[in-house]
């Protein structure tokens, strides 16, 4: 259930007490008139129903500047709601319990390049790099989870998705950086410390077949469909099994240590996991009806088009074959 309260001219009240039924509201009531003129109308909506709401209050609001829309999770409510007596429409989001606006606020958010991002690379890299090194399998594991990388790949996704240049763009700058700063540093190790790559976490990140593309593929997918879900819990097992640190990681350090050959596995590995888990998220959002919209006073003028999106999904089914061919033949097939 979501609590939307619209802040709106006066004179919209009986228009947002309409559409508040409209669109099944569990309950819809107004506060008094302010100083200014606005007045205060809120709305308890369960969730299938919260989407199509907002987009109708949108399409209100546009031509109102003082008006605003606040949205707020709400646990339970007393009397409980029964059962909706209407079902969902069938354009409805397939799965997704949050709306566009709450996705775009999660998503802008990991999606930016600050200070907390670079901190997090530094120390999760130096984690990784430790364990790699001295074959622990836990601090490895640890170091995955800490790292913040696979953030800003899923926002890539979801800002081609939505049809939000500026996003996407953003979040494809702040991945490159919270990559390439993972590799310089682990580089830097690899040269100065005395790492042995001989060891299994390092031979595994080093090794690369068609199974770690299906398994990429699927860990994407199941990285959204949480994400989407509200329930970011089961990110940490996604953020394992598509892990993009580690492979980062022994990139560098084999790169800083001279062994260029079993280097290309952990790029390939990492070329294949990235790309993966922007293919199968631009799928899952497709899925769930994240689409190109109008939006309230976001100052967006240049928008990609279901082309670009188009564009940009042919882009990466190309580099993902152009990975598995060398997959192939660094396999000897």
């Amino acid at each position: 259930m979501r609590l939307i309260e619209v802040i709106s001219p006066e004179y919209l009240r009986p228009r947002l007490l309409a559409l508040a039924q409209a669109h099944h509201a569990i309950d819809a009531w107004c506060g008094a008139t302010n100083e200014d003129g606005r007045i205060s109308v809120r709305m308890v909506v369960n969730a299938e129903n919260t989407q199509r709401l907002m987009e109708a209050l949108q399409g209100m609001m546009m031509k109102e500047p003082t008006a605003r829309i606040v949205v707020l999770p709400v646990e339970t409510t007393v009397p409980m709601p029964g059962q909706p007596n209407t079902a969902p429409r069938p354009d409805a989001p397939g799965g997704r319990d949050l709306t566009l606006e709450e996705l775009y606020t999660r998503m802008a958010k990991e999606g930016n390049l600050d200070r907390n991002f670079v901190m997090l690379i530094f120390l999760s890299t130096i984690a990784a790099t430790i364990g790699l090194a001295e074959d622990n399998t836990a601090v490895v594991i640890g170091s995955m989870v800490i790292a913040p990388l696979l953030g800003p790949v899923i926002t890539f996704a979801f800002g081609v998705s939505m049809g939000a240049r500026a996003l996407a763009m953003r979040a494809l700058f702040t991945a490159f950086v919270g990559l390439g700063l993972a590799v310089l540093l682990s580089l830097v190790i690899g040269f100065l410390w005395p790492v042995s790559v001989s060891n299994a976490e390092v031979l595994a990140r080093t090794e690369v077949n068609v199974a770690h593309v299906v398994l990429a593929l699927t860990a994407g997918a199941a990285g959204v469909l949480a994400l989407t879900s509200g329930i970011t819990t089961r990110l940490v097992g996604v953020m394992v099994a598509v892990a993009l640190l580690p492979p980062a990681a022994v990139f560098g350090m084999l790169l800083g240590k001279g062994e260029f050959e079993p280097a290309m596995g952990a790029a390939l590995l990492l070329g294949v996991n990235v790309i993966c888990v922007i293919i199968a998220a631009q799928f899952v959002f497709l899925f769930q009806g994240v689409k190109p919209r109008r939006w309230v006073r976001v100052g967006q003028v240049e928008r990609f088009t279901p082309k670009d999106w188009f564009i940009w999904l042919l882009i990466g089914t190309l580099l993902l074959v152009g990975l598995v061919v060398l997959i192939l033949v660094r396999g000897g097939f």
